[in-house]
């Protein structure tokens, strides 16, 4: 979920290992030559979620190991859920709405949040990915007022285990 902290966690896990990271969103508007946000109002949802499971299949071929940070979205295709799920362990770091909005800023670069006040937007979208985002993860961790380093240690740990 965006501002779930994946980007932060993924980054500092991947350097504490010495392996490769990709953010999916930042490969998204690597290879598009636009922000995401930019893409998404230029082509829409349906042309960012192809090239979003594009790369996600993508990074999941790769040999090296490498911790990847999908977008929020990426539960939606099962194409991606597969690939995740056959590529290594999948993490799903959770957090309650408020929390996400207070990590979000103001929403103006993330275009599902729109208009609508934040956190109600943050809350319904969770609704309705829930479910996908339980049924593709591996292991699941609360970051509910935690430290970032406390998080990092729990997703290092559930690595160690798969």
């Amino acid at each position: 979920m965006m501002g779930s902290g994946k980007s932060t966690v993924g980054r500092l896990v991947a350097a504490r290992h010495s392996v490769g990271f990709a953010d999916t969103d930042d490969e998204i508007a690597a290879a598009a030559g636009h922000s995401v946000a930019a893409l998404w109002a230029d082509r829409g949802e349906q042309a960012f979620r192809d090239l979003e499971a594009a790369q996600v299949a993508r990074l999941a071929e790769q040999v090296a190991p490498l911790v990847i940070a999908t977008g929020g979205g990426a539960v939606l295709r099962d194409g991606s859920v597969v690939a995740m799920r056959g590529s290594g362990t999948v993490v799903w770091l959770t957090a309650e709405p408020a929390v996400l909005a207070g990590r979000v800023d103001d929403g103006r670069d993330r275009p599902l949040l729109g208009t609508a006040p934040i956190e109600g937007r943050l809350a319904d979208i969770l609704a309705v990915r829930r479910a996908a985002y339980g049924a593709a993860a591996d292991t699941v961790i609360d970051t509910n007022g935690r430290d970032v380093d406390e998080v990092v240690i729990d997703v290092e740990a559930a690595w160690a285990h798969m």
